[in-house]
């Protein structure tokens, strides 16, 4: 199940076709495949939103300067430009 904002959605059995090595090793990393393909659906939504996000802000308002890059990642990943590589 999906949790966000401490909600609890509920959830739809679908079948999804996979390569079998992709299976296998799903399999060797999670007793749950349901839950962990859930979390990386989730977290790839996640992606696509907070890039058309993006292209609407620099579409509005311009490309991120360097320092604003900067700056969001640290919130991000709570380090500082010097720690990112």
């Amino acid at each position: 199940m999906l949790q966000h904002a401490g909600l609890t959605s509920s959830t739809t059995r679908i079948t999804v076709t996979l390569p079998s090595d992709q299976v296998a090793e799903l399999r060797k990393l999670t007793d749950n495949v349901s839950g962990y393909v859930a979390e990386a659906v989730a977290r790839q939504i996640r992606h696509q939103l907070l890039g058309d996000d993006l292209r609407r802000h620099e579409e509005e308002h311009g490309s991120l300067s360097d320092v604003e890059i900067a700056e969001a990642r640290a919130k991000i990943v709570g380090s500082t430009g010097a720690d990112a590589a």
